[in-house]
């Protein structure tokens, strides 16, 4: 199939994580029939419920730093799956993607003919087998790998990976992976195996527990991102500086949070041998997109998928640090199954005027069923994005406009907003 055909075959396959079939046989099976391209480079396995994509983009980059040929899979992506798979920092190209789909695709129909899955592999499934596979095509020396939903029987978790990481644990996906802090970090732990150093990040108490619980059952050597040390911390609107082992250090991803990201970063590059250089080279050169990236000037327009309570948190955060809330208008959609009226009211409080509107996906909230939800003074209804934009075009230079809430309306924004060339620079990619 060519690049478009290949993509409307996996959309068909449903909504990544509505269709979810949580287990590893049908992964291992096809696994196995695609030759174990999985076994054919070093593999650091990273699960988390906040940060884990940040955190893999920073151990992506300083792995490369350090001279290795990398591969990075991630989810979900903003604009086009292709930046799903990256090979050396850039996403694979259309054509790799489709030759990809055909080789895994071909793999499953001639597996299900003779019965040995019970079904056709998930679009999750069929992403991560297309990146394991094209990873081992190019000759990749150190993939980094996010999990997609929970750990234990995420289809990543088919991995033997040589370094485990977990970064901070939170609410998320409640249906799937339990109601408690304990349960869902339960889920995560699950990707700790025996003989296979972790690293984990601050968590919370109710978490904590349950991750140094299961490391210690396994006998696991623990990292813990407090036993990085930093030091002389400086925040700024573009990101933060501090000294890591008498190293400056400069990490351009925003956020407080990201101080945090940053640490457990370094001491999974440590685990896995890259030099300081290397290490300082990697985090100074991260990009990851869609998280408080700053994509306009005059007024400023910063994207943020603040799509669950602790990524709303940081954004919260974020703003009360750098922004006058009388700067800030706020564009915001949400998918129905998020906690809506949680994030709300973390958010809107944080902005003089707020426009709510709906990605362009069939599980987007109602905008109108989120106004509902809000008492603040100054909020107004858009049917679609563009709407929402020619709204806030009312804005002046000296604001700021923050588009958030699902990662849909962010990569919605991102096509749009470079369609239209609204951007005054080219956005990190």
């Amino acid at each position: 199939m060519d690049y478009p055909s290949s993509v409307r075959f996996l959309y068909a396959l449903g909504n990544e994580i509505k269709t979810a079939k949580l287990g590893l046989e049908r992964m291992r099976t096809l696994l196995d029939a695609l030759g174990s391209p999985q076994r054919a480079y070093r593999i650091i396995h990273v699960a988390g419920t906040n940060g884990k994509g940040s955190t893999s983009a920073m151990i992506e980059s300083g792995l490369r730093a350090a001279g290795y040929r990398t591969g990075l899979f991630t989810s979900p992506h903003l604009v086009e799956p292709t930046e799903r798979i990256q090979v050396a920092g850039r996403p694979v190209s259309a054509a790799q993607f489709a030759a990809a789909f055909d080789a895994v695709h071909a793999c499953a129909e001639t597996l299900l003919e003779r019965d040995r899955i019970d079904l056709h592999p998930t679009y999750f499934e069929s992403v991560l087998a297309m990146a394991l596979v094209l990873f081992r095509d190019w000759g990749i020396e150190f993939a980094v790998l996010e999990v997609g939903l929970g750990g234990r029987l995420d289809a990543t978790n088919v991995v033997e990976p040589e370094l485990c990481v977990i970064t901070p644990v939170d609410f998320d996906h409640e249906a799937y992976l339990g109601k408690s802090l304990e349960s869902i970090a339960g889920e995560k732990a699950g990707i700790l195996k025996p003989g296979v150093p972790a690293v984990f990040a601050a968590q919370r108490p109710e978490a904590a527990g349950v991750l140094e619980a299961r490391a210690a059952a396994l006998g696991l050597r623990v990292t813990r991102s407090f036993e990085t040390a930093v030091s002389e911390v400086l925040l700024d609107a573009r990101g933060s500086k501090f000294v890591w082992d008498g190293i400056p250090m400069r990490c351009p991803l925003p956020g407080e949070h990201q101080v945090e990201n940053a640490r457990t970063a370094i001491a999974a590059l440590e685990s896995a041998g890259a030099p300081g250089e290397a290490i300082r080279l990697g985090i100074a050169q991260t990009c990851w997109p869609g998280r408080l990236e700053r994509v306009a000037e005059h007024p400023e327009i910063i994207l943020d998928g603040a799509h669950n309570p602790a990524g709303a948190r940081a954004l919260a955060a974020y703003l009360d640090r750098f922004y006058d809330p009388l700067r800030v208008w706020m564009i915001y959609g949400a998918m129905r199954d998020k906690a809506v009226a949680e994030l709300a009211g973390i958010l809107f409080p944080r902005a003089r005027h707020v426009i709510v509107t709906a990605p362009a996906q069939a599980r987007a909230a109602r905008p109108e069923a989120i106004r509902e939800l809000s008492d603040h003074h100054s909020i107004e209804v858009a049917p679609n994005l563009r709407t929402a934009l020619a709204l806030a075009g009312r804005a002046a230079p000296e604001d700021a406009i923050f588009i958030t809430g699902s990662l849909f309306l962010v990569g919605e924004a991102r096509a749009l907003l470079a369609a239209d060339a609204i951007l005054p620079f080219a956005p990190c990619s």
